[in-house]
């Protein structure tokens, strides 16, 4: 099967690059360790309208197969042979035909791997290369020999910037920045984002909008040029939201697109799912669901904007293992239980990777009622529900394979909308055990 997997891919990269060079679309291409799928929509949404067809990658595909398909414009046919011998057929079909192809694509490139970037950087070779923050343990470090190969990994997509292209950096990372030094005397402007004084594209005020004593949202003021503009997005929480759209504002701009057409576009931006999104929850709770994945660095903004926040009630943390951080994972775990010390009243862990989380914070100070270790999604749900009440705040974060969405819904005060609310609810994933 893996051969057959590798033939595929093997037969899609090369119709994508050949795709490529015949239609000469414009790249913006997207990478780092946090926000990359959040940063990825936003800049879609500050594009979508500027170009005469602007694609994206679909979700999180940012994978050696993710990208072919994102480039032909076709789905994962998941097991299905047959769909896979369509896919490759629409893809010589573009090659072979004169169709319409977008002008634009909007793609998302991920490191699972040495060379996952750097291989593919060589052929994309985008005009737009966007490099969002990049963790001190990086998600998929257990395939690096460090987190520095990861951060060079990442950073090959700056080296593969074509000329008179752009690079943007985020601008609060000091590492991230020192990518600006790669394109030293090379036709290559570059543009930074965050909220450090510095930034090209800057945000500043940060705060959590509250409707009837529950989060509704988050508002900013956005600083680009000579403009200073409120941003507001409902159904959100943290910085991490005001980075995506930082990032879809510096690429407006080196773009071409005037101030008031990036702030009338990004004003439009929908949040993805599982990515600190507020819920109403059973009870008169609220629930934070940021199910989609989980790092360190992501834990960790997830914990400070929940102690942020005001509540009438308890602040509840069910949090799930963090996958594939190699021999970092024990203390990486660790570190999250005694973060979440002083911050919630309640910490739920689930895994056996997250054992560590509830032990540690037991160790730092918590009660050992209050920090309880299960090895299920379904054992959580069961201790939790009955003592969930009005007032309450649940953050709910885990690695994708923990599926701590199932927690969200079984908490949701209309589960009848987890098909629209909530990720993984295509038939595969729910099929999966």
């Amino acid at each position: 099967m893996q051969i057959i997997k590798k033939i595929i891919i093997s037969i899609l990269t090369l119709e994508s690059r050949l795709i490529l060079k015949k239609y000469k679309p414009f790249i913006v291409a997207v990478t780092g360790s946090v926000g990359k799928t959040s940063t990825k929509d936003a800049i879609y949404c500050a594009l979508k309208d500027h170009g005469k067809f602007v694609r994206k990658s679909q979700k999180s595909m940012n994978s050696d197969i993710g990208l072919p398909l994102t480039i032909i414009g076709v789905p994962t046919a998941w097991r299905s042979m047959s769909g896979w011998m369509r896919n490759m057929e629409e893809g010589l079909k573009l090659i072979l035909r004169r169709s319409e192809y977008p002008n634009c694509l909007v793609l998302e490139l991920g490191a699972d791997h040495p060379g996952d970037i750097s291989s593919v950087a060589k052929w994309l070779r985008p005009d737009i290369a966007v490099i969002t923050k990049v963790s001190r343990t990086p998600v998929h470090v257990e395939f690096f020999s460090s987190p520095e190969q990861v951060f060079e990994e990442k950073a090959s997509l700056a080296d593969a910037v074509k000329p008179g292209g752009t690079l943007v950096l985020f601008a609060d990372d000091e590492k991230v920045m020192t990518m600006a030094d790669r394109v030293k005397g090379k036709d290559v402007k570059v543009v930074s984002f965050g909220m450090s004084d510095g930034a090209t594209v800057k945000g500043s005020g940060e705060q959590t909008v509250y409707e009837n004593g529950a989060p509704v949202g988050i508002s900013f003021k956005l600083h680009l040029d000579a403009n200073s503009v409120p941003v507001m997005v409902r159904g959100v929480l943290g910085q991490t939201y005001l980075y995506p759209i930082l990032a879809a504002a510096a690429v407006g701009k080196a773009r071409g697109m005037s101030a008031s057409a990036i702030i009338q576009a990004v004003a439009k931006y929908d949040a993805p799912k599982g990515r600190m999104n507020i819920i109403p929850g059973i009870n008169g709770s609220t629930l934070i669901d940021d199910t989609y994945n989980s790092s360190p660095d992501a834990v960790s903004s997830a914990l400070q904007a929940l102690k942020a926040l005001e509540c009438s009630g308890a602040k509840i943390a069910v949090l799930g293992d963090m996958m594939e951080l190699g021999k970092y994972s024990a203390d990486e775990h660790r570190a999250v239980g005694r973060e979440a010390v002083g911050i919630v009243s309640s910490l739920l862990a689930i895994g056996p990777r997250s054992k560590a989380t509830a032990e540690e914070a037991v160790k730092a100070g918590m009660s050992a009622d209050a920090a309880m270790s299960f090895t299920s999604s379904q054992a959580a749900i069961e201790y939790l529900s009955p003592s969930v009440k009005a007032g309450d705040i649940i953050l709910v974060k885990g690695s994708q394979s923990v599926r701590l969405e199932r927690v969200v819904k079984a908490l949701m005060r209309e589960p009848e909308k987890s098909g629209e609310l909530l990720v993984r609810q295509e038939k595969e994933w729910l099929e999966k055990k």
